[in-house]
């Protein structure tokens, strides 16, 4: 059989390997319009490679999962985060278990999982062509797939079997043109997991103040997320930006990336929860300024930027504060508001919400309900996730599905 993978990222790359081990008469080549395979794996997790996650923290899925739950919950009983570990540990890469639940390579070194399936790639006999631009997919009558790809400056036709597409995410929907012919439905492609830009306010100047656990929330919809929060020269970043940033990524788009953000920097305690906590404070630390006394998880510094938000003074004496002072520091601490105007200043973002529709595929073997052999995986469909090794979860879980299929179909056959 001849067998096209399109994208060698992550679920290319891991389904030529794991489809080439169960098929090793097969002819499989894969395509990559880049110089490298697995580019964006190398600098996943500041280069470390965050390639999956414990699930631990998570009690519904689509906490991990805002778009694709259901797909989610299917393939991770057919090959789970518990599998990934044992597929990489097997293949000689040693993985740590961070208390964050986030899952690395022991050698911090994201490097070692591109070499290792790189070199599985080679010594299972996978074809690789890099700088090869897939311009087109087309299927004829008798189900064989017609790829035209560039190459060199030269158009290049070949047909296959069974084609495979792991393009990755595309902001634009002009980056999903080589699938034209096929006539898909789509839904459309906008960006996820971003900082937010909150231009010309004060907070900025507290570059590099980390707060281990706060809520963010959009006001006036049920979009939140919780975890650390940074703020940076241009705004706020961090998991808990993050994670509300890929939850609101339609809203967000929608409304051109302006809106209010809260920020609870107590983290789930409520408004009375955090007025109890300030009203003990005052009565064991009476005589004392309020700049002196603060919560150790908020630094000295931007304990005072909130105190100045809530109309306060620094040099005001605990047992000075009084009813609406109370009322008014709570309230900046249980649900500080921030004004956001635009994505971070790089446009950073590493993920794709929307794609190829899933209405197109079933979502327990994720082939293509019309073109029977053409299967997709990974973030070229509807199915994203938060930071935290959970996309290359779902890369590795779709890729791992789709040999499977393909590999019994064709033994069966």
């Amino acid at each position: 059989m001849d067998i096209a993978i399109i994208g060698a990222g992550a679920a290319g790359c891991f389904c030529a390997v794991n489809l080439k081990r169960a098929l090793p008469d097969s002819h499989i080549t894969v395509f990559e319009s880049g110089k490298h395979p697995l580019a964006k794996v190398a600098l996943t997790g500041g280069g470390r490679c965050n390639l999956t996650n414990s699930f631990e923290a998570i009690t519904s899925l689509d906490q991990a999962y805002p778009r694709g739950t259901n797909l989610m919950k299917r393939a991770l009983k057919q090959f789970s985060q518990k599998d990934t570990w044992n597929w990489f540990e097997g293949e000689g890469v040693d993985l740590v278990l961070q208390e964050d639940n986030c899952v690395f390579p022991a050698s911090q070194d994201a490097m070692q999982i591109v070499r290792t399936l790189t070199g599985r790639m080679r010594q299972t006999g996978v074809r690789l062509r890099t700088e090869a631009k897939v311009e087109s997919i087309s299927s004829d009558k008798d189900h064989r797939f017609r790829i035209e790809y560039t190459s060199e400056g030269r158009l290049i036709c070949e047909e296959f079997d069974y084609t495979i597409v792991t393009t990755g995410g595309s902001p634009k929907m002009r980056g999903l043109s080589f699938l034209e012919p096929l006539e898909l439905e789509y839904v459309d492609p906008v960006p996820s997991l971003f900082t937010f830009n909150i231009p010309g306010d004060s907070i900025t100047t507290l570059q590099g103040a980390v707060v281990e656990n706060v809520t963010t929330g959009i006001p006036g919809t049920k979009f939140r997320a919780n975890g650390p929060l940074l703020i940076t020269d241009w705004g706020m970043s961090g998991p808990a930006v993050l994670k509300l940033s890929s939850y609101a990524a339609r809203f967000l788009s929608e409304n051109q990336y302006v809106c209010d953000m809260t920020v609870n920097w107590f983290g789930e305690l409520n408004d009375a929860e955090v007025r109890e906590y300030l009203e003990k404070t005052a009565s064991q630390n009476p005589q004392k300024m309020l700049s002196s006394i603060h919560p150790e998880f908020i630094t000295g510094r931007l304990w005072s930027h909130l105190i100045q938000r809530s109309g306060l003074r620094e040099d005001m004496r605990w047992a000075e504060v009084g009813k609406k002072g109370f009322n008014k520091l709570s309230n900046t601490l249980a649900c500080d508001t921030y004004h956001i105007k635009g994505r971070g200043r790089f446009k950073e973002e590493f993920v794709t919400c929307g794609g190829v529709s899933l209405s197109n595929i079933s979502i327990s073997t994720l082939e293509s309900k019309v073109y029977p052999g053409l299967y997709f995986a990974g973030e070229v469909l509807d199915v994203d996730a938060i930071t935290g090794g959970f996309n290359l979860q779902a890369a590795w879980s779709m890729g791992y599905i789709i040999a499977k299929n393909i590999s019994e179909k064709i033994l069966s056959a």
